[in-house]
């Protein structure tokens, strides 16, 4: 049973005749008898019956009215709330993002879309970067807010559309007045100094774990600097990590951009280190190759994009 279908008989049973019915229609009257005729012969039953007052509905008919009625509101609900959701007026956006990208940038964007589209419900799934991808694949989110590696800007993805927002740069995190401070270069307009990371060589680190985008960046950092140091203790927080530097436990790298969100109670040094180790990742939007992105979806990308991004993205 098509909608038209649906259609026709409903049309032709409020109208108790052939030739009203088409002309509400806007068909022929032989167009729509034959019309009829089909849906008979398929369902292998009448569906109507003439009397001297017009068309009345066989019993097989009268059951198919109902259905026709009850599926023709389900179709004209469905449009009306297709219509609401491309206006933006309702509808649902699931966001993947890590749990410290969702620690500042939630708060940020949030209330702007909420303003823009008080009726959109919001999901926010927090994995690690690893954990989204898959999530990604499955459908599970509509996008995600995640980091890439730097040689992964420029590889070919297979299942996923990445749009980069911004380079983060990674700091080296050490005790105050660590011994080895004597190697570090402040340069004027810069907020943090420079060091020498090869002068870090012996130092115990503490770093977070191996299926973290964090540790893998630091590892490429360590790699092109030809260091291997000893890592002493590993965790997944990247807190945890900067508090024991802070402690002179052992170094560490974080974020710059998470430098915002640590409390103040834990006062460490930060390094920058050299552009040639390439120490960074980048802030990228992942989407599903050749997946619906719903207007609301597009929407919250953009304000993303205009709050932390160099170039606004649009899809």
């Amino acid at each position: 049973m098509t909608e038209r279908e649906l259609l026709y008989v409903k049309t032709i049973a409020e109208e108790r005749s052939i030739s009203g019915a088409a002309k509400k229609l806007f068909m022929t009257q032989p167009s729509l008898s034959s019309c009829v005729q089909k849906i008979e012969s398929a369902l292998g039953t009448r569906l109507f019956q003439r009397t001297s007052t017009g068309l009345v509905l066989t019993f097989a008919g009268e059951r198919y009215y109902q259905v026709a009625q009850d599926i023709l509101k389900i179709y004209n609900d469905f449009e009306i709330e297709v219509s609401d959701i491309n206006n933006l007026k309702k509808g649902r956006v699931t966001i993947g993002i890590t749990v410290y990208l969702a620690t500042f940038i939630l708060p940020v964007v949030l209330p702007v879309f909420k303003e823009l589209c008080p009726n959109i419900e919001l999901a926010i799934v927090e994995k690690n970067s690893t954990e989204l991808e898959k999530s990604l694949s499955s459908g599970e989110v509509d996008f995600a807010l995640m980091h890439m590696l730097p040689h992964e800007e420029s590889a070919s993805h297979t299942n996923t559309d990445f749009y980069p927002l911004i380079k983060d740069p990674l700091v080296l995190v050490t005790k105050k007045d660590h011994p080895l401070k004597q190697f570090a270069c402040a340069r004027a307009g810069v907020a943090y100094p420079q060091i020498d990371l090869t002068k870090f060589a012996d130092e115990p680190f503490v770093m977070v774990t191996k299926l973290q985008k964090i540790r893998q960046v630091a590892d490429l950092i360590l790699h092109k600097a030809q260091i291997h140091p000893p890592v002493i203790l590993t965790t997944k927080s990247y807190e945890t990590a900067r508090r024991l530097a802070c402690e002179g436990i052992g170094v560490t790298f974080t974020p710059l951009q998470y430098l915002q969100i640590f409390p103040g109670s834990y006062s460490p040094d930060y390094y920058l280190v050299a552009e040639e180790y390439t120490p960074y990742w980048t802030l990228c939007v992942a989407v599903q190759k050749n997946a619906y992105v719903s207007r609301a979806a597009k929407l919250f990308i953009r304000i993303v994009s205009e709050k932390y991004g160099a170039n606004r993205i649009d899809l």
